[in-house]
């Protein structure tokens, strides 16, 4: 089999010819985590988000009564930051280790196929990238890597915790504040009562929540839930995927969760993941400087915000060390 050969022009090409498909790849790179929560497509820089509040009810009839209770919007904005990168590759070595994967697999590729590959494997790792910090980020405009494009959403809950009027607190109803760790030996016990705390119209109103954690706080749970059942084949018939007596409370155990101070008990809907996908800033090109070596440069927005923090919606334990 003939050796292949990739040429700038040809990664260029295929940049352009699949730049809506490429600048949709990092998206798909994060669907551990985003199939939890909610995409928001066409987010440039700033979108307002919110929720109406007020009341409003029947009453006997009256030709005199009126209501004058007025309805409000809580707003929230999903910010989306623009991130650029310029990545210097050597295309013969990232070729080489798809090509030759290409063959062990059969596959009969052409130069396009190759070129596509690479770009999409450039494209993937920026997404896994922005996965691994979607907690975590802290915005720096001086950064110069994926943790610094954004607010995460634990950056984003330690702000409203420590507003100078806190709009996440445990008075507010939003925020419960564990007094011992979580362990193997209480962890059914510490997220029962979590969940017991939560508004009624978070758990009890039918809708599937989401108990978003740490991997380690879901093994506790499920060593503590096996040492409760005793000798019964919990791995087949116990193992819990839902938070023992909240039947539509599913765990999400996620590996970016991991150094989180928080848990985070929320809807899908709630969740929002910003990208644009959509105007003229976002590309993905190819260029050459050196010899031997090119430039990968992407342009793209991200961003995440909770749409609501009330404690309809949303309730954050905040977790105590050992």
């Amino acid at each position: 089999m003939g050796k292949m050969t990739i040429t700038p022009e040809q990664l260029q090409l295929s940049g352009h010819k699949f730049r809506t498909e490429l600048l949709q790849m990092p998206v798909h790179a994060m669907q551990e985590t985003l199939q939890y929560m909610t995409l928001r497509r066409g987010i440039r820089y700033a979108e307002s988000v919110g929720e109406l509040t007020g009341n409003i009810e029947l009453g006997p009839y009256s030709e005199t009564r009126i209501d004058n209770d007025g309805m409000n919007i809580k707003g929230r904005t999903l910010y989306t930051f623009l991130g650029s990168v310029v990545k210097k590759f050597s295309p013969n070595s990232v070729v080489k280790s798809i090509y030759d994967a290409a063959i062990t697999k059969g596959e009969n590729l052409k130069n396009v196929d190759i070129a596509l590959r690479v770009l999409s494997y450039l494209t993937a790792k920026l997404g896994g990238n922005l996965q691994s910090h979607i907690w975590d980020a802290v915005r720096d405009d001086d950064g110069t890597t994926s943790v610094d494009l954004f607010n995460g959403f634990d950056t984003i809950t330690t702000s409203e915790i420590k507003a100078t009027t806190p709009t996440i607190s445990t008075t507010i109803g939003n925020l419960f504040e564990f007094t011992e760790a979580i362990t193997a030996n209480n962890a059914v016990d510490q997220l029962k009562a979590f969940c017991e705390k939560a508004s009624e119209l978070l758990v009890d109103s039918g809708q599937q929540v989401k108990l978003f954690c740490s991997p380690a706080i879901y093994r506790a749970y499920l060593k503590d839930y096996q040492s409760t059942v005793g000798a019964i084949p919990y791995n087949t018939e116990y193992k819990k995927t839902v938070v023992e007596g909240f039947e539509n409370v599913s765990f999400v155990p996620l590996y970016n969760k991991a150094n989180s101070p928080y848990i985070h008990l929320s809807t899908q809907g709630n969740m929002l993941v910003g990208v644009n996908q959509e105007g003229e800033e976002e590309n993905i090109t190819i260029e050459k400087h050196e010899a031997f070596v090119l430039q990968f440069i992407a342009t793209m927005f991200f961003g995440v915000q909770f749409e609501s923090i009330s404690p309809e919606r949303l309730l954050v334990g905040k977790l105590k060390t050992a």
